[in-house]
């Protein structure tokens, strides 16, 4: 499965990079394949392992934070592997006219 999620610290100011970071973090040193952009951390890998890196990451900035909110976007499919790199190439590939 891969999924996006967004954990943003509640109650601790207007700067929020820090405590995000402990998010980012936890996701990075999973080894599972993530990237993280302005907005979102993608993750793929299977549920359970998945489930727990964003169980991990929101607990991470819970200890920092009074309030955590938590935003996920799943696709769950048992028949890929790769997803998040395939699903880009084959996008890139329409774009491009090859597709």
């Amino acid at each position: 499965m891969i999924i996006a999620f967004s954990v943003t610290p509640l109650g601790v100011g207007e700067g929020v990079s820090e405590p995000v970071a402990r998010a980012v973090r936890v996701v990075r040193d999973s080894g599972l394949p993530n990237s993280t952009d302005a907005m979102f951390t993608t993750l793929e890998g299977e549920w359970d392992e998945v489930m727990d890196v964003v169980r991990r990451a929101v607990e991470a900035v819970a200890e920092v934070a009074p309030r955590v909110s938590l935003v996920l976007k799943a696709d769950v499919r048992r028949d890929t592997h790769d997803a998040m790199t395939t699903k880009v190439e084959s996008l890139e590939r329409h774009l491009d006219g090859t597709g």
